[in-house]
């Protein structure tokens, strides 16, 4: 993987030596490319989407009325509503869902839907993207995982 960031906002996030703006690359192990761009700031309001582009098929996530993009083409009125301005606005009934489902993992009416290994790989891909990040260079999850 690849990261790269910048610093266009808040000084303290520079300061504290991170990036407000970031996008990364990565190659999955069956060689598709991921891309992933994030940004701490929307000066329209709370961004949080995903699009999936595949060969058969491309969809999204968070493309809802409320969205804080604006087109620039001609005549499109999407989106239409106002953006949220808070993340409890965009996330309070996922929030109360995923506190529904831990408390019905640890009572035990319920497994986990998520593995010791899911949250290991994950940290492994954080932790390439954040020493790619800082170094600027590509890093592997071999290389995060024999330091």
């Amino acid at each position: 993987m690849y990261a790269a960031g910048g610093n266009r906002g808040a000084s303290f996030i520079a300061e504290a030596g991170d990036a407000d703006t970031t996008g990364a690359i990565l190659t999955l192990d069956d060689g598709t490319l991921a891309v992933v761009s994030n940004s701490r700031h929307n000066a329209r309001g709370y961004d949080v989407r995903m699009e999936l582009h595949g060969f058969a098929d491309s969809i999204a996530v968070g493309l809802e009325d409320k969205l804080p993009l604006r087109s620039v083409e001609p005549g499109t009125t999407f989106p239409a509503g106002t953006p949220h301005d808070f993340f409890m606005d965009r996330f309070a009934a996922a929030y109360r869902a995923e506190l529904t489902a831990f408390t019905e993992v640890v009572a035990g009416s319920r497994p986990s839907p998520c593995t010791v290994e899911d949250a290991l790989e994950a940290g492994w891909i954080a932790e390439a993207c954040t020493l790619s990040l800082r170094e600027h260079r590509p890093v592997t999850i071999a290389e995060v995982r024999e330091a």
